[in-house]
């Protein structure tokens, strides 16, 4: 394994201590999340009792192969907790997720979970959330007139000139899994997460942004010498 993949297999081992037999649980989308599933599949083969609701479709495909029991949100809400990466975190818990393109379901199942556990690794610690581009879902209709919705209300709140981009794959526009499509705005960094986030999801054609701000109870983020564990009650002040 590179380092990279090392460290996020070390923090997805880690959040195995927070699972218990007969849990309902929200599976995350992205490489850290994979791991953690991949961990999880095991435990499972050897007898361990969970269900499982999957935020992707690529998700979904990973845990049926490995013979875990997956069910309908709408069946089992609310789950026990979810564990998912992040492509950044802040001290305060606030994230940025989405780059892998299942920032709507994601967050559907988070908000859906009694508690949500974040894997990274170190990598994904920020002074202040923005260096990432934030996925922004948005309705493929009229796509490009929600895009300039956006460029002006982020320009009230002090980003003009921010890049608002289209995500493409392979020369094609990018269709999340729920048909919509995806535009980042490279926000270069945000000073106030709670208010941006409210300002996004009143703009007309938004579906959902990749802001957590209040969702994440606790980090599991692993370094060179070791795996940390935050929680809101021991966070940095």
């Amino acid at each position: 394994m590179t380092d990279s993949a090392a460290l996020k297999r070390a923090a997805a081992a880690r959040a195995l201590d927070f699972i218990s037999d007969g849990m309902k649980l929200g599976l995350g989308s992205g490489s850290t999340a994979e791991a953690f599933v991949e961990l999880l599949g095991a435990r499972v083969r050897g007898g361990l009792n969970v269900l499982c609701v999957p935020t992707s479709e690529r998700t979904a495909q990973m845990a049926r192969a490995l013979g875990m029991v997956l069910a309908n949100l709408d069946d089992v809400a609310p789950l026990d907790l979810v564990v998912d990466g992040a492509d950044e975190a802040d001290a305060a818990f606030n994230l940025i997720k989405g780059g892998g393109g299942a920032l709507l379901r994601e967050k559907i199942v988070a908000t859906s979970s009694r508690r949500m556990i974040v894997v990274a690794a170190a990598s994904k610690l920020v002074a202040r959330l923005g260096r990432f581009p934030l996925p922004v879902e948005v309705v493929e209709f009229g796509h490009a007139t929600t895009a300039a919705r956006i460029i002006r209300a982020v320009a009230g709140l002090g980003y003009a000139n921010t890049p608002v981009l289209l995500r493409k794959k392979d020369a094609a526009v990018y269709k999340t899994d729920s048909g919509n499509v995806i535009y980042d705005c490279a926000f270069g960094a945000i000073a106030d997460a709670a208010k941006l986030a409210a300002a996004l999801s009143c703009v007309a054609g938004v579906v959902e942004h990749g802001l957590y701000v209040g969702i994440a109870k606790t980090l599991v983020i692993a370094r060179e010498d070791g795996v940390e564990v935050r929680t809101e009650s021991t966070a940095p002040a």
